[in-house]
This record gives structure tokens, C-alpha cells and sequence, in this order.
């Protein structure tokens, strides 16, 4: 079969499945996320010699660190993964949950239950263990997956599949519950996103370009795992030995992540002391900083910001800064140049922190602790799809309740409409 014919074969198999998905009792759904558990902890070594394939053609084609750094798995990936599985299965199956429930005055009872999306398309780029965590959630949210992953994880990406697929099987769980697209060719991209008889979601996770391509060519709904133009606020009167510790984590911790901060911005008040202060801990990390006319006056190492940098995503260990006069200008800064992901305050002032929570336009905001904790396995929520930045359907991780929509159900006895 040509590739229109492969992709397409693997969606219908996959919404075939989704009907059969929706009847499974949630020990039967963990079960398959316990075989899983179980079989990337038996190929572990066979998982790490596919990725070391990846990692050396990324060498090879000299993609950046932060790049290979998202790509790499280590035994602290493949222990994160399996933990990942072991959360969702302790977490409440959301399927059949009633939401809303009433009685009408001619006796009609009126519910609205949580039921699973059908067929989730995810593509994304780099990252292998998004394997893991989405074929987890869709499957525990009664779901089914097809997994498209970039060429850049090819290897580890079917090495991963294939092991998900065996367990599903083994779980006793309907052929086409997980599908994975194993070629590289982008033209499987392309017939996914037209696929809309048999996918019902897509979900984009990786750079610009990929959210923009899928976006622009989809006849699906889409929700999006967009840029993360992250910013924390440091205001006057904070806390300054808190701040440090809060900007460094935001910023160094893991540079290549959605949820890193980019942009550092200090209240004129705080700059003064704070900025010599962090100065010194960045640039003892490897830190290039960017900075604005106002804050060079306390960085002797920085080099001049321009209005570009405030509006991009390094994925790297690279920071803008700039002095704020007020917390408006702090809020309107962020709501200007930030991707409405994860923004921070440091602040002692509960005012302030008020004011910063209700008008930051991001998924998720922060008050005195780092935009590093915007993930679903922090929010409790076991594993994420993605982080969205979007306003419908859902905002910040997808977790899930987020991979699931909602039916009416109503019951009578005889009812009409007069």
C-alpha cells in the first residue's frame, strides 16, 4: 500500500476500535497500562540502544543540545515513564462520570456524562516518551491514539510502539487502540489531517513550524501544544533570596521545555540589588543574557535586547531581561510578547499577586514558584498530552477529564413534546 493507503487503513482500524473503547471497564483499561508498564520495563536495554541510533544521526546532523537533551532517554526517563503509567492507573476513570443532573417538572431526568473523544491523532517531534504518556491517557480515558512522531525519534519512537501494541494486545484490548505511523515521509502528515471521518482530534506537540503547518492544513479540530514565551515577574519588595532561586529553577533547570522561562522582568524598585545578584548566578550557569536599556545599567555581561528577542522562544540558555516601572507595565509586557503558556509572580504582596493572577492571559499562572511546575504530572494529573494554550475546549495540561467531551442523557417514561 502507497501511504494514503497505510495511514488511512490505520485510521479506520482506529475508529473501529474507539466504539469498542467506550465499553471497557476501567480494570480492563488498566491492565493494558500495567502490561505496558511491565514491557518497557523488560526491553529497557532494547529502548536505549534505539534511541543511541537517534541520538548519534541528531549528532550527525548537527542539531543543537537542547534538541538531543529532549530527545535522550535515560534510565531516569525510562523510570519516569513507568511512574507516569502507575499514576494514571491510581487515578479516577473519567468516563461515565456525571457532570450535571436534574429533574424535570414532567419528570424527565436529565444527566450530562463524561464519555472519550473517539480517535486521537498526536504528531509531534522528539521527544519518544510522548509514546508513553499519550497512549496512557487516551487509553484510560477510553480513547484510542495514532502516534505520528518526527524522524528525528523514528527508532525509539517504534521501539516504544511496538512494545505499547504488544501489551495492548496482550490486555485483551481492540486491534487499533494504539496505531503508530512509522514512516517518515511528512505526506503521512498530510492525509492524517484530512482524515475527518475517522479521526476526531489532532493534537500537534513540537515547534512553530509543526503548530503552523497543522493548523493551516487541518480539516480536523485541533487543539494546540503551542510556543512557550515563558516570563516571571520579579515586583518590588519580593522576597530576593526566593527570587533567585525561583528565576534560576525557571530558566536553567531545563532549558529546552515549553514551559522555561525566556524573559525576566524586575520592577525598577528590585533592580538595583536584584539584578547584580542574579548577574552573577547566570552567568556562573552559562547563561547569555538580553537586555533592555534600562536593566544594561546593572549588567555589566549582558548584551542589548531588541524588540525580537521579547518574542522569542530559545529553547536554550538564553534570557531577556527588563525593568519594569509597575506591575501594569510587568502584566502588559507579558500579555503583549508572551504565548499565554506559564508566567510567574514573585511578590510578597498578596495585592499584587491578585492583580498579576487575574489579568496574566496564560494557561497558567503562578504566584511565587516556577513556570518549570506547569505539567500535568505536577498538577496531579498523572501525564499530560501537551500543554495548551488555546481558550476552547481546554487550557493548560491534558490530563484525562481534558481528553474526554460530553453527552446528555436523558430518561423518561413516556415523555412528549406538547
Amino acid at each position: 500500500m502507497d501511504i494514503k493507503e497505510t495511514v488511512t487503513a490505520r485510521a479506520k482500524r482506529a475508529k473501529a476500535a474507539s466504539y469498542a473503547m467506550m465499553r471497557l471497564s476501567t480494570e480492563k483499561k488498566n491492565s493494558a497500562l500495567k502490561h505496558i508498564a511491565d514491557g518497557l520495563n523488560a526491553d529497557r536495554e532494547a529502548i536505549k540502544a534505539a534511541n543511541k541510533k537517534d541520538i548519534e544521526t541528531a549528532g550527525k546532523s548537527g542539531l543543537s543540545a537542547a534538541f538531543i537533551d529532549r530527545l535522550t532517554i535515560t534510565d531516569r526517563t525510562m523510570a519516569s515513564m513507568i511512574k507516569s503509567l502507575n499514576d494514571v492507573i491510581s487515578l479516577p476513570d473519567p468516563v461515565g462520570e456525571v457532570t450535571f443532573e436534574t429533574a424535570r417538572p414532567n419528570g424527565m431526568k436529565v444527566q450530562r456524562v463524561r464519555m472519550p473523544l473517539g480517535v486521537i491523532g498526536i504528531i509531534f517531534e522528539s521527544r519518544p516518551n510522548v509514546c508513553v504518556e499519550a497512549s496512557s491517557l487516551t487509553l484510560k480515558s477510553g480513547n484510542c491514539v495514532i502516534l505520528r512522531g518526527g524522524s528525528d525519534a523514528i527508532n525509539s519512537n517504534v521501539c516504544i510502539g511496538n512494545i505499547i501494541r504488544a501489551a495492548v494486545k496482550k490486555a485483551g484490548l481492540p486491534e487499533g487502540a494504539v496505531e503508530i505511523i512509522e514512516t517518515t515521509d511528512r505526506e503521512a502528515v498530510n492525509v492524517m489531517l484530512k482524515l475527518k471521518d475517522y479521526i476526531d482530534v489532532i493534537i500537534p506537540r513540537g515547534g512553530k513550524s509543526l503548530v503552523e503547518t497543522v493548523a493551516q492544513n487541518s480539516a480536523i479540530p485541533v487543539i494546540y501544544h503551542d510556543a512557550g514565551i515563558c516570563h516571571t515577574y520579579v515586583d518590588k519588595g519580593a522576597n530576593q533570596v526566593m527570587a533567585l532561586k525561583i528565576v534560576l529553577n525557571a530558566k536553567v533547570q531545563r532549558p529546552s521545555t515549553c514551559n522555561a522561562m525566556e524573559t525576566l522582568l524586575v520592577h525598577a524598585e528590585a533592580a538595583e540589588k536584584f539584578l547584580p545578584k542574579i548577574e552573577e548566578v547566570f552567568r556562573k550557569a552559562g547563561v547569555e543574557m538580553r537586555a533592555d536599556v534600562k536593566a544594561m545599567k546593572y549588567l555589566a555581561s549582558a548584551k542589548p535586547a531588541g524588540e525580537a528577542d521579547f518574542k522569542t522562544e530559545y529553547n536554550d540558555m538564553i534570557v531577556n531581561i527588563k525593568v519594569v516601572d509597575s506591575i501594569e507595565e510587568a502584566i502588559e509586557h507579558i500579555n503583549t510578547y508572551g504565548s499565554h503558556h506559564s508566567d510567574a509572580i514573585v511578590s510578597d504582596s498578596r495585592e499584587a499577586s491578585d492583580r498579576f493572577t487575574a489579568e496574566v492571559d496564560s494557561a497558567a499562572v503562578f504566584v511565587n514558584a516556577s513556570t518549570r511546575l506547569h505539567d500535568g504530572y505536577e498538577f496531579g494529573l498523572g501525564a499530560e498530552m501537551g500543554i495548551s494554550n488555546q481558550k476552547l475546549h481546554v487550557r493548560g495540561p491534558m490530563g484525562l477529564k481534558e481528553l474526554t467531551s460530553e453527552k446528555y442523557v436523558v430518561k423518561g417514561n413516556g415523555q412528549i413534546r406538547e
